[in-house]
């Protein structure tokens, strides 16, 4: 009798090592597409540049401040505007690089640009140009400034010592007796000599 029950088990455990070799065999092949992927975008990268070495971060902190340098901050932007005509405007400043129009998460203008230039003398050029017209708003020229990171952090309001917190006054809405407390009922009280 226990030789009819291994030979029942026998098929289960076929059945269990086919899968286990099937699933390892799947393992395989999804280790070695994921190894080709790396390889992929390695090799990507390199062709872009995007592999940076430790000093990375300060190299873009330099190259930020430089690009920085040759921006300009423009306020006042009409919401109608494009940045061809913001491109137009600033044109015969210098060579423009890029016009960014900043928008909210709707899509809609925010109403001022950033216009980056080629050379950094056409900054000084630009801001000639502050209180010019454009789409008949009158445009606020100015120097872009490099972010300082961790500057916009919240640190919450000091008390001034010299304020004492008052309570703001509340209108009693009708006339209340003992100032809107109820005196507590005391029953009255016997004479007991002794």
């Amino acid at each position: 009798m226990e030789d009819d029950v291994d030979m029942s088990a026998r098929p289960e455990e076929d059945e269990n090592a086919d899968e286990l070799e099937d699933m390892k065999k799947r393992l395989k092949e999804i280790e070695e597409e994921a190894g080709a992927l790396r390889e992929m975008q390695a090799k990507v990268e390199k062709e872009m540049g995007a592999v940076q070495d430790s000093s990375g971060t300060s190299a873009s902190l330099a190259e930020k401040e430089e690009v920085d340098a040759r921006s300009i901050y423009v306020g006042n932007v009409d919401y109608a505007c494009t940045p061809e005509e913001v491109q137009q405007h600033f044109q015969s400043c210098g060579t423009v690089n890029r016009v960014t129009i900043l928008t909210d998460k709707f899509g809609q203008p925010k109403g001022f640009a950033y216009v980056e230039f080629v050379e950094v003398d056409a900054v000084q050029n630009a801001l000639l140009l502050n209180e010019s017209e454009l789409h008949g708003r009158q445009l606020k020229v100015s120097a872009k400034r490099t972010n300082v990171p961790g500057m916009k952090q919240f640190r919450g309001r000091r008390p001034n010592p010299y304020f004492r917190f008052r309570r703001p006054f509340m209108p009693v809405p009708f006339y209340q007796p003992y100032g809107g407390r109820v005196p507590r009922f005391r029953r009255p009280t016997r004479y007991r000599p002794y």
